[in-house]
């Protein structure tokens, strides 16, 4: 039998509303990362155009901001042990009442986030953007 090694990965992206902590490596048909809030931060209200997103709080206080089909927003508190999935052009945002940590599952990170409202003024996220180790965030 052969043996597969597994390779470690891991790669941080520093936000502007704290960071994330990639453990899957880019060229995957998935993608895995802890989302770190810091307390009183909120990440983008957004949609993506391909690209899907389920959640499970692990640890901190967090506010999902939601749309619903005809758009309207809704705010729900994340609860423990429970799992949150976005669809594709929903509106979505979350909002950390402390410092929290969410691990998120996704589609790859392909197409456009659609950033409709953005407290650091950070335009959309295209796959060119992506690219920037920074990814159009300049701190």
């Amino acid at each position: 039998m052969k043996k597969v090694i597994n390779t470690p990965y891991i790669k941080r992206v520093k936000k502007p509303w704290g960071y994330e902590i990639h453990f899957t490596q880019d060229d995957l048909p998935y993608m895995g990362k802890i989302l770190h809030i810091n307390a009183g931060k909120r990440v983008s209200l957004q949609i993506h155009d391909k690209k899907m997103e389920s959640w499970y709080k692990l640890s901190g206080k967090v506010i999902m901001i939601l749309g619903d089909k005809e758009g309207n927003l809704f705010e729900q508190e994340m609860e423990e042990g429970v799992g949150y999935t976005t669809t594709i052009n929903q509106k979505h945002r979350l909002k950390a009442l402390e410092d929290s940590d969410i691990l998120e599952v996704s589609t790859p990170e392909i197409g456009t986030t659609f950033r409709l409202e953005d407290d650091y003024a950070r335009t959309d996220e295209t796959e060119e953007v992506r690219r920037d180790p920074q990814r159009g965030w300049k701190p």
